[in-house]
């Protein structure tokens, strides 16, 4: 497939539009931290203060044979390396003060030296100096988006994200994990309502639920059991070609799983096998099609995202495309006036941020450094 560098498409996205949020992925397993933050911090303040970084430690041994790797980093020492990643970025984000931008024609002075900090950072992983080359945006420093699924992957999110994308099988899953996690996000220390959880969403509208039936109809006749396998193998590092349909995943098999356990840990928590077969991961991973869509027309939709809602499994939704072209813009033409109608949807922005737009506030310098 076609993954063109993130960065270059944002920072002409950004030239178009004034209000856009502008997001990106890159891995803190196959980069350096001065050098993702300056890429950021560069899009942020191109962009007047509405970057976001969506911070991943990648998955397979694909990508790390791609980056100068044999193989992928064992699971969770990505996360030990992804803890250690922010500490330098953020570090690096935070070293201009708030005030050290002068601007003095008269004088010839640009910045205040001595509100413009190296960071002379030494740990196990990275040695990184400083001073940073860029300072700080109308949001502070660019978002935090956060998908880790896994115990060790909720963690780091709870302890850095500001927007964590996460995946339930329904709502009454959705408001038990979204109570955790804002738990969670209270023990590291942080306020939980400054962090916001957007589960993903798959939606297929219509005009009229009998339309939005139809349309479904049909998309579900195309995905096949080799997309999702193809799927699967990339997202748990595993080859699943080398198994039977119905042959199960001995427990060495699983718990050797170094890509996104999350998938494993949901389809052994929903066909309830501690031992799972290849055709149980086809059906309740939903890899390769729509997981769990809602079908309908504009207000049955609007109803179960309101239900969503007004409930406390989210803080809103990540839209998936259930079908490409047409997918978002059934949401846009379709549902989105319909919850404007009803209270739940902005009809203008909150601000000029991205940061004022999702509501989150700008970070203190430095206040990073208490979370647990």
């Amino acid at each position: 497939c076609v993954k063109m560098d993130p960065i270059t498409t944002l920072m002409v996205m950004g030239m178009a539009t004034t209000r856009l949020g502008l997001g990106a992925t890159y891995s803190t397993t196959y980069y350096e931290p001065f050098h993702v933050a300056r890429v950021f911090a560069t899009l942020d303040l191109m962009s007047e203060g509405r970057a976001a970084w969506n911070v991943v430690t990648s998955l397979n041994d694909g990508e790390a044979q791609n980056m100068g790797l044999d193989q992928i980093v064992e699971h969770d020492l990505r996360y030990d390396r992804a803890d250690e990643f922010m500490k330098v970025v953020l570090g690096h984000w935070d070293s201009w003060e708030d005030d050290s931008i002068i601007q003095d024609k008269a004088t010839g002075r640009f910045a205040d030296p001595t509100k413009v900090h190296r960071l002379d950072h030494s740990g196990e992983f990275f040695k990184s100096r400083g001073p940073f080359t860029v300072p700080r945006s109308q949001q502070g420093h660019p978002m935090i988006i956060q998908a880790g699924q896994s115990t060790r992957g909720k963690r780091f999110g709870s302890r850095w994200g500001d927007l964590i994308f996460l995946n339930y099988p329904n709502i009454e899953i959705g408001k038990k994990e979204y109570k955790a996690f804002k738990e969670d996000v209270a023990k590291s220390g942080r306020n939980p309502e400054h962090v916001k959880i957007t589960p993903a969403i798959y939606t297929c509208i219509g005009a009229t639920q009998a339309e939005a039936e139809d349309k479904y109809a049909l998309i579900d006749k195309l995905p096949t059991e080799g997309d999702a396998l193809s799927l699967l193998s990339e997202a748990l590092n595993f080859d699943f070609a080398t198994k039977g349909m119905d042959e199960p995943f001995t427990t060495d098999e699983l718990e050797g799983i170094q890509g996104l356990q999350a998938i494993r840990d949901r389809v052994v928590q929903l066909s309830g096998k501690g031992n799972p077969t290849v055709r149980d991961f086809i059906t309740f991973s939903q890899r390769g099609r729509p997981r769990d869509p809602i079908v309908g027309g504009p207000k049955e939709v609007a109803d179960k995202l309101e239900e969503w809602f007004e409930e406390r499994a989210c803080d809103g939704f990540v839209f998936a495309a259930s079908y490409v072209p047409g997918s978002y813009e059934d949401v846009v033409q379709h549902v989105i006036p319909e919850l404007q109608r009803r209270g739940l949807y902005h009809k203008d922005y909150a601000g000029t941020t991205l940061r004022e737009n999702v509501g989150v506030p700008v970070p203190p310098i430095g206040d990073w450094q208490t979370r647990g």
